[in-house]
């Protein structure tokens, strides 16, 4: 009984109805580009009329990707009359949306072994290595466009961080830091500023940063929240004379319990964030010095002594609204940021040089600001003015 089974080739079965649909399509499209290329010039071919208004001069070859494979089209060259086509201009405006989405996709963090298999799946074939790149030469100058834009405005708040990653340089694997700075409008929106390359985060390379963002336009800064870095500190007031540093409060956390064995590091802890839990800058000195005192009682003289002398600069945004304190007072709203980037980047590992780095940094910052961010306010600057008011009520006053 077996033996009366008919055995079916079924993977030569699918290639054939394959060419048959595709020159089916093939022959389909070809029909439709005579017909227009008649109509454009109203006449058929070889026919004599008065009302002729251009005459066939051959065709050209075009290839056209579709589902059912790729097709060979006959274009018809007109001489009299442009040859113009709703099938090209289809095609021209697919192909721009596939171009734009390939883009989105990768500054979205698709791989590119990814975006081809994507590609395959919802175009019907794959876009090759090659034109991947190309296309994120593409996204690179626009990208390139962004982060030199100028700026325009105020930007009373800005958190300034590096993110270290790898790059191959002369045949040795080595650290390319990446500055970052997240600006607070007036509108209270967040917005990235500025992103460059730094061979290390010390003071030369957090100038130049700064003098940059500065002649790109970045006025009006009250406010710099970062880690407290000699080329954050030095930087600052030779570049924005009339801004003040305020340390980010982790870090200063972070750097205490560096100091603190693992037994004790709960109970620092509390004691510590019990310093930036008072109503004013005032009481959190006092609380500071019942802080240092406690410590050494505890034996930790290296982290008293350290509180004593990092706490005031952990204070300033005590000087500005209440309001605004749990933002500013430390830089997480940047080492989100950090975590992203590295996320992105942990697939590649080493990055052929600082420049390609860079490029991807700002592409996923770019991206993560204009997806998640958009213009949703991220703080009232409404309380700002009224603190400026009451100050200056004070100083009249006074």
């Amino acid at each position: 009984m077996s033996d009366n089974i008919i055995q079916l080739n079924q993977e030569l079965i699918h290639n054939e109805l394959k060419d048959l649909v595709r020159s089916s399509v093939e022959e389909t499209l070809n029909a439709l580009l005579d017909h227009e290329a008649d109509e454009l010039v109203n006449a058929e071919k070889y026919e004599r009329s008065a009302d002729r208004k251009g005459y066939r001069s051959g065709h050209y070859s075009r290839n056209f990707q579709t589902t059912a494979g790729e097709v060979k089209l006959k274009i018809p060259k007109l001489k009299g009359v442009p040859f113009e086509t709703a099938i090209i201009e289809r095609y021209r405006r697919r192909e721009c949306s596939v171009e734009e989405a390939l883009i989105e996709m990768y500054l979205a963090g698709v791989s590119v072994r990814r975006v081809e298999d994507i590609t395959e799946a919802l175009w019907g074939t794959k876009v090759s290595p090659g034109t991947i790149s190309n296309l994120n030469k593409k996204a690179y100058e626009h990208i390139e466009t962004w982060r030199s834009r100028k700026l325009t405005g105020s930007y009373p708040y800005v958190f300034v961080d590096g993110v270290y990653l790898k790059r191959s340089w002369g045949g040795e694997i080595q650290n390319v830091s990446i500055l970052v700075a997240i600006g607070v409008n007036e509108d209270g929106c967040r917005e990235i500023i500025g992103a460059a390359e730094g061979m290390k985060e010390d003071r030369e390379s957090r100038r130049t940063f700064f003098v940059w963002l500065k002649e790109r336009g970045l006025a009006g800064v009250r406010l710099m929240i970062g880690d407290k870095c000699l080329g954050m500190l030095e930087s600052i007031p030779e570049v924005f004379p009339d801004a003040k540093y305020q340390r980010c409060t982790v870090h200063f956390y972070r750097n205490k319990f560096s100091a603190t064995p693992r037994n004790k590091m709960k109970e620092v802890s509390m004691l510590l964030k019990a310093i930036h839990a008072q109503e004013c800058k005032t009481s959190a000195k006092e609380k500071a010095k019942q802080v240092a005192d406690k410590l050494r009682e505890m034996k930790l003289t290296s982290a008293a002594k350290k509180v004593e002398d990092g706490i005031e600069e952990t204070l300033t945004y005590m000087d500005f609204p209440s309001q605004h304190w749990t933002r500013i007072r430390t830089n997480n709203t940047i080492e989100r940021l950090n975590r992203e980037i590295k996320r992105r980047t942990r697939a590649i590992g080493t990055f052929p040089d600082g420049q390609s780095a860079l490029m991807l940094v700002c592409a996923r910052l770019r991206h993560v600001a204009g997806t998640q961010w958009g213009t949703k306010r991220y703080m009232n600057m409404e309380h700002l003015k009224e603190l400026d008011l009451q100050n200056q009520s004070d100083i009249i006053a006074g």
